[in-house]
């Protein structure tokens, strides 16, 4: 293998930039030279590639977002989309290709793999949900942006005596709810993995306000509803003064933690390492923080899990 590809899919995560930088300097340090194709998929079928050196990924470890930009792209899904990445890889003579991205990124990836050009994915998303791997680069960032976010919203609850509902992200996955909800003692955590009895939470809030308790934390993740309709229907069942906070977009930007930077390096130079020993088709992830790969197809097919004994704890503590 003399040339590899790398390009970010999907929705940005922090600490790509830093899974970047560690594909590129892991192989140029091999004597591979590496090509960075802007704009995910659709940069490959438009044939957005340019070669990439080590300052390249220069002053970027800090960075969110993703230096090679990202898209999604509907073309790639189909055969005429793939055989026009297939050329454009022939063309640049890439001989192999590391995938940053999610669920849908690594399906693409497969999909170029048995046509003949190995792939290997990286997850990254913060949405914490793919199978095979305890951590996708983005999740420990987002889910501190969403805790910081919550502790002050806590503030102006706790001086205005006020319930606060706050959406955060997870279309399919409540880990970001989750985790945030637990590490800031949130009162009910909505999750698209439980059916969380509405009626249920009502009276958690009733007997808190009862018992003295001046202001509550919901968290929602957006894949259970929208947290403006969820609030509504709170004020109305309690009578209680709520608020509504959509974090949005905030979530995936910012400066990655020391443990994303750190994750992200470690599954980026792994990639290079799986590519090198002639193995294709694989997701890199990291399990009892040991480094792992599994068949890409194998992993997606198992589906999220989420924490039930988390969830559970979550319940116990904020009664």
């Amino acid at each position: 293998m003399k040339k590899i590809g790398v390009l970010t899919s999907g929705g940005d995560a922090p600490g790509m930039n830093a899974a970047i930088r560690a594909v590129v300097r892991k192989a140029i340090y091999h004597d591979i030279e590496v090509y960075g194709i802007k704009y995910g998929y659709q940069g490959l079928i438009d044939g957005n590639i340019e070669k990439m050196e080590l300052g390249s990924v220069g002053d970027i470890i800090q960075r969110g977002g993703t230096k090679l930009y990202s898209a999604r792209c509907e073309e790639f899904k189909t055969e005429a989309g793939q055989q026009k990445g297939i050329e454009q890889l022939k063309k640049h003579d890439i001989d192999g290709l590391v995938v940053i991205g999610g669920d849908g990124s690594f399906r693409g990836a497969k999909k170029l793999t048995e046509k003949g050009y190995p792939c290997i994915g990286v997850p990254g998303t913060i949405d914490n949900d793919i199978p095979g791997t305890d951590f996708t680069i983005g999740f420990d960032t987002a889910l501190n942006t969403i805790i910081e976010a919550i502790d002050k919203i806590r503030d102006t609850a706790t001086s205005h005596e006020r319930t606060y509902v706050v959406e955060v992200m997870g279309r399919d996955a409540g880990d970001l709810a989750l985790w945030a909800g637990l590490a800031d003692g949130a009162e009910t955590i909505m999750v698209p993995e439980r059916n969380e009895d509405f009626d249920d939470v009502v009276q958690r809030l009733k007997r808190g306000h009862d018992r003295g308790k001046k202001h509550s934390i919901i968290i929602v993740a957006e894949g259970v509803g929208s947290g403006f309709d969820f609030g509504q229907r709170i004020k109305e069942a309690t009578d209680l003064e709520t608020r509504v906070t959509v974090l949005g977009h905030t979530q995936r930007g910012g400066s990655p933690t020391a443990a994303d930077r750190v994750l992200a390096s470690r599954l980026g130079a792994k990639a290079v390492d799986i590519l090198l020993a002639g193995k294709a088709g694989r997701m890199v992830g990291i399990q009892n923080n040991k480094l792992v790969d599994h068949d890409i197809l194998e992993v997606l097919d198992q589906g999220h899990m989420l924490d039930m004994d988390m969830y559970k704890l979550s319940q116990e503590l904020s009664i």
